[in-house]
């Protein structure tokens, strides 16, 4: 589905779909021998829409013509399945040690099915603000609540597209840019042109008093690589291909058609020079660190990025 200015989605849809992909990645890991993240609800969004193309984490194993055809696949998917385990563990510990440090409101921005109003354990003081388009908030709050869950938080839902004027919205929903704020960034900037990412930080930037953070999945180096993006575009036509012939009811996604790919200035760089204390973890040093690292001899797939801590 090819983007345009002011795009849409249904859940099932295009930039909606890759929300219920990470969902299915997070279902998939909690049912793991030896989760590094537990998600109860991930397996409930699947199962409120049924089969589709974001079930590729969380589908039965690989048919054994595709393993033989792709001897390192299932190790790739594994490691896969480490990067966004330990993506949700880095900001699952960002917000539980901002809320200890005594800062009450915190941004999810693009929340999509994250549960994070849901699963954390929140201090009563604590309000946690979820923005994202208004179709993708319905449906993840009417499917929790038909199956009885409750936030763990005051949580706030604001239904806008973050191309618009979300600071209004969110002020609106009852934000105080007076007071210390925690964002997150995930999941969000391939999604974004190069001039919506800058004005996305330059309003999280007027937004933030002293004693704000900041949370960023951001571009590494060698995102806009045209050779890696070349190889990762023809390793994933060639699987296509192979599950085409062998499931034809299996589908393998493509979420880089949804990217942009444009050239951004570096988020940390960008955060440093207004004001901003930063430290930037590459995604394999975050993996090494939760015990995910890449295994030996098996090339790396997992996304080119780094995880970015600011705070003012």
């Amino acid at each position: 589905m090819a983007r345009t200015d002011n795009d849409s989605w249904e859940i099932t849809e295009s930039v909606g779909a890759t929300a219920l992909g990470v969902a299915a990645a997070r279902a998939a890991e909690t049912e793991s021998d030896n989760p590094l993240v537990r998600d109860p609800f991930a397996r409930v969004f699947l199962n409120a829409v049924g089969d589709g193309v974001w079930n590729w984490f969380a589908a039965p194993k690989l048919p054994d013509e595709i393993i033989a055809a792709e001897p390192q696949l299932s190790a790739q998917m594994q490691s896969m399945l480490g990067y966004m385990a330990s993506r949700t563990v880095f900001f699952d510990t960002f917000f539980i040690e901002a809320a200890k440090a005594g800062v009450r409101q915190h941004i999810i921005l693009a929340a999509g099915l994250d549960s994070r109003a849901w699963r954390l354990p929140w201090p009563d003081t604590a309000t946690v603000y979820e923005l994202d388009q208004p179709k993708v908030l319905e449906f993840k709050t009417s499917t929790l609540a038909e199956h009885g869950a409750e936030p763990t938080c005051h949580r706030v839902g604001v239904a806008v597209d973050l191309r618009q004027d979300w600071p209004t919205a969110l002020r609106q929903a009852g934000f105080d840019p007076a007071q210390p704020s925690a964002w997150s960034v995930e999941g969000l900037l391939p999604y974004l042109p190069a001039a919506a990412q800058d004005l996305l930080f330059n309003r999280i930037d007027e937004l933030s008093v002293a004693g704000s953070r900041v949370a960023v999945e951001a571009h590494g180096p060698g995102w806009m690589d045209p050779d890696v993006r070349a190889r990762r575009r023809e390793r994933m036509e060639r699987l296509r291909n192979l599950m085409a012939d062998v499931d034809p009811q299996r589908e393998i996604p493509r979420t880089d058609e949804l990217w942009y790919f444009e050239e951004r200035e570096d988020v940390a760089d960008w955060l440093r020079r207004h004001g901003w204390d930063v430290k930037a973890t590459p995604s394999q040093e975050l993996m090494a660190g939760y015990g995910r690292g890449i295994p030996d001899g098996i090339e790396d797939t997992t996304p080119r990025t780094v995880f970015v801590y600011g705070a003012r």
